[in-house]
């Protein structure tokens, strides 16, 4: 059930000093979310649900239905006399969600509808990936292209669909509330004032104005699998991005963590060998340099073409490959065992390109996870891989529009940390816009 803390009866409530239409949209957020986890409800057991007036729930709901953002189905027949319950559902057919990845080779851009069922998806090369300002330019020149086939109707049968806002999802230490990519190691990019250059190329098309959020790669793939799968087997839920290193984005109680500075899930620093070898940051023995496929290319340079390489290594069985793949495999098992010791998951998702090692890094992983469960007399949490692969990230992205845009107050938070006025006064089409 959703906290009922950010529920608040626009029937019932008593005058207060604020804004109206801001409790107005936490109901209907609410009740978005509720549907989100509980599809089939009727607007009965929503009001039940979510301590609402049933009126209450009949008017948001028929805005909702309105705006494409509900839909109903068969009615249900439930046995009792009166008018049957209606069930509700996200509706999948009206709106979009965009999402970007920004990867260190190449970037992905893909639409989504509200269930996380990808619409559209484009690869975007860099003309120079070391030029911030190329590689930011080629992708919200993409996201807009996008959002221009989604605005028009594909054909008999088919509608055009709104974007209710776009997410990026980025390698490296992102400040959300300033819109800045403070620093991505392997891209070399440093303090990139990425929210103001996307918004600058979104002037004048159908995205300008719309909400643009960004966050850690990991957290967006974490919000990925939170968002659009069964939510009720997913809390807490951590996802385990293992690429050039090693980031983890993590969600309890229906929130993702972020921490004092924005910066949590950065275990590719957590000390997995002391004394071990030297690790970019300056420390010695962390996850990055025993576990992330940097530290697996040893002196080649990191590249799409240098990882493909090691991936034909493997897969040839090449036995010194095979030895270092299976030895940051157990070390991957330990620290498996670390996040489980201090989150108590009920799933670990372990996605990135490492995925394509195969059985070659997850088996020792697996292996060594199980031998620290056994002597402890506990059941490991699930370990399994991203339902969305290689487009975990970008779907991810997308997932990161509707977690915020459904909650209201994060973004209020978000605006307040950031030093902007607040955004609850400016509402267009039900949705908190960007002061």
């Amino acid at each position: 059930m959703l906290h009922n803390h950010h529920i608040l009866d626009v029937d019932r409530a008593m005058p207060v000093t604020g804004d109206q239409q801001l409790l107005k949209q936490l109901n209907r957020m609410a009740l978005v979310r509720q549907v989100s986890i509980q599809p089939g409800l009727s607007r009965a057991a929503l009001a039940d649900v979510l301590q609402l007036t049933k009126s209450t729930v009949s008017m948001l709901a028929r805005e909702l239905v309105d705006e494409g953002w509900l839909a109903e189905s068969e009615l249900l027949v439930t046995g009792e006399v009166g008018r049957r319950a209606t069930p509700l559902h996200l509706a999948p057919d009206r709106l979009a969600l965009l999402g970007a990845e920004l990867g260190v080779d190449e970037a992905r851009v893909v639409a989504t509808n509200l269930l996380g069922e990808v619409l559209d998806t484009r690869i975007v090369s860099y003309e120079d990936a070391a030029d911030p300002a190329s590689c930011l330019r080629l992708v919200a020149l993409a996201l807009v292209r996008l959002a221009r086939r989604l605005g028009r109707a594909a054909g008999a049968g088919t509608q055009a669909r709104r974007v209710l806002g776009v997410g990026l999802g980025l390698h490296g230490a992102v400040d959300e509330a300033r819109g800045v990519l403070r620093h991505a190691p392997h891209l070399g990019w440093r303090d990139v004032d990425v929210a103001g250059q996307v918004q600058l190329h979104f002037a004048g098309s159908p995205l300008a104005g719309l909400p643009l959020y960004m966050q850690n790669e990991a957290n967006v793939a974490a919000l990925g699998e939170f968002e659009f799968t069964d939510q009720a087997s997913t809390d807490p839920l951590i996802y385990l991005s293992i690429g050039y290193g090693v980031g983890a984005g993590v969600l309890v109680n229906d929130r993702l963590l972020t921490g004092l500075h924005g910066f949590a899930g950065e275990v590719g620093h957590a000390i997995l060998q002391a004394d071990g070898p030297p690790c970019s940051c300056g420390r010695r023995g962390c996850a990055d340099a025993l576990i992330g496929l940097g530290s697996l290319l040893g002196k080649e340079r990191p590249s799409h073409a240098a990882l493909e390489r090691l991936f034909a290594r493997v897969a040839d069985g090449e036995r010194t490959t095979c030895a270092a793949v299976a030895a940051a495999g157990h070390q991957l098992g330990i620290l498996l065992n670390n996040l489980w010791a201090g989150f108590d998951p009920m799933a670990i998702v372990i996605g990135g390109p490492a995925l394509q090692l195969g059985d070659a890094l997850i088996a020792p992983a697996r292996a060594v996870l199980a031998q620290y469960a056994d002597a402890a007399l506990l059941t490991a949490p699930a370990i399994r891989t991203s339902h969305f692969g290689a487009q975990a990230v970008a779907v991810g992205a997308a997932a990161l529009v509707r977690y915020r845009v459904t909650r209201p107050l994060d973004v209020q938070s978000i605006e307040r940390r950031a030093g902007r006025p607040l955004a609850a006064a400016r509402m267009a089409d039900g949705v908190v816009m960007p002061a």
